[in-house]
């Protein structure tokens, strides 16, 4: 067995995946053997590991300086790309880089240089004019999602960052739309396209909920508790719709959590923590959500408002029905509305009376501690089922950052352990433990 491959059976097994998928596999033969490469593939596909794995594989272990970058649209793709990476376990020091963290704590992360720096068009092009690290060895640059980065006005940005990399010798665009152009200052010649984009596309249902009122609120409700306890997406157009239709759900005893531009980057990422583990099993959401953030399997997803395009349409569609799975996709129309052209007639979905969702049996902690006090999910999980007495079937998913932790725990528990466990020592750091509000 070649040390190649031996390696990504290790990294393979350390992100408990059996193998990899068609497309991924695909998209490792195509990167290894071509300079330029253009991937499209639904989203929820995998094509962070499709591209990581030959990122990290060619990869020089006796240089010390950046040697990979890729560039996201946004904060919340940077964030999950870093995790994935240092899932990983390659070896390699990775960072991510983006606006709303300073610019002083990105300095210090970088003093010891990594070998994969992460980041959006801004900040990554801010560190380049700064000179805060050498360039000279960068020899391969993503663009994930690059359409997303052109559409929220990073052209400049990214055509910047080209210029200060001077001995390129790979470059991979992503995206997970077929209607992406590759704009002119990337460089690209002759690159390999691989085109995945129809295999995500079968296994989606498409119904609509007819409304009788314009004002769809008792509708929406409606249909929830006719779908149940399934974990999904209700998507909005604005902030302001969420925040009210955030406000009518909780009035009827229905729990989710939130995500838009509007709210405070941590309060995003606790959203989403908080989806991941169960804690909400819906999520209102804006665009932002449509895609390059890394949320679970889920049922189904909701239209409270239609987007103005189609390829919006289709993105905020793959959270669902994502590769190999299948999902609905609802749209809620007021019944005196007509479909947008880009919608073909769907199947109406007769509602059927039905009580409310039952809230979740989880509840998330934070812990004070994370990847540099040398804390494991294994040391927490010790730390909860020795000290804290929890049971095996009361923990849940565990989430672990550079100076933090999250964990999913049984509400009924909880109060008992915070009086167990709260301002215990683990790895030589005394942790703080608390309810995540």
């Amino acid at each position: 067995m070649s040390k190649s491959i031996k390696n990504q059976k290790n990294i393979l097994a350390k992100l408990n995946i059996a193998q990899l998928n068609p497309m991924q596999e695909e998209a490792q033969l195509a990167i290894h053997s071509n300079a330029e490469v253009v991937l499209l593939s639904p989203t929820g596909s995998g094509k962070t590991l499709a591209f990581m794995l030959p990122l990290v594989a060619g990869l020089d272990r006796e240089c010390a300086e950046v040697q990979a970058m890729v560039i996201v649209p946004t904060r919340e793709l940077a964030i999950q790309i870093e995790q994935v990476t240092r899932e990983m376990g390659a070896g390699f020091k990775t960072n991510a880089v983006y606006g709303g963290q300073s610019f002083s704590k990105d300095k210090l992360n970088l003093k010891t240089t990594p070998a994969i720096l992460i980041g959006t068009p801004g900040r990554i092009a801010d560190h380049l004019r700064r000179e805060t690290f050498v360039t000279d060895h960068v020899q391969t640059l993503v663009l994930d999602e690059f359409d997303k980065s052109l559409e929220v006005g990073f052209e400049l940005e990214m055509s910047e960052i080209i210029t200060f990399l001077p001995n390129l010798k790979k470059k991979v665009l992503t995206s997970a739309t077929m209607h992406a152009s590759v704009p002119t200052f990337v460089g690209l010649k002759k690159p390999a396209v691989l085109d995945f984009l129809e295999e995500g596309e079968s296994q989606l249902t498409i119904k609509t909920i007819i409304s009788p009122l314009k004002d769809k609120l008792q509708t929406l409700v409606e249909a929830l508790c006719h779908i149940g306890n399934e974990p999904g997406i209700i998507f909005c157009n604005y902030k302001e719709s969420i925040e009210r239709v955030s406000n009518f759900l909780a009035e009827k005893g229905i729990t989710h959590g939130c995500f838009h531009g509007g709210m405070e980057q941590i309060d995003r990422e606790r959203a989403l923590i908080k989806f991941r583990n169960g804690t909400h099993q819906l999520l209102l959401a804006t665009d932002l959500a449509a895609r390059g953030i890394d949320i679970p399997e889920i049922r189904f997803i909701i239209h409270y408002q239609l987007p103005g395009r189609s390829h919006e349409f289709t993105h905020r569609n793959g959270r669902t029905a994502r590769m190999f799975s299948d999902g609905t996709a609802y749209i809620l129309q007021w019944e005196e509305d007509q479909l947008p052209d880009f919608i073909s007639e769907v199947e109406v979905e007769e509602l059927k009376t039905a009580p409310v969702p039952e809230a979740s049996i989880w509840t998330t902690l934070f812990i004070s501690g994370g990847r540099k006090d040398k804390i494991s999910k294994g040391d927490l999980a010790g730390l909860f089922f020795k000290q804290g007495k929890l049971g095996k079937d009361q923990l849940g998913m565990i989430e672990l950052k550079q100076d933090c932790a999250f964990a999913a725990v049984h509400s009924v528990k909880v109060k008992q352990l915070l009086q167990l466990v709260d301002n215990s020592k683990l790895k030589n750091k005394k942790v703080r433990v608390s309810i995540v509000e």
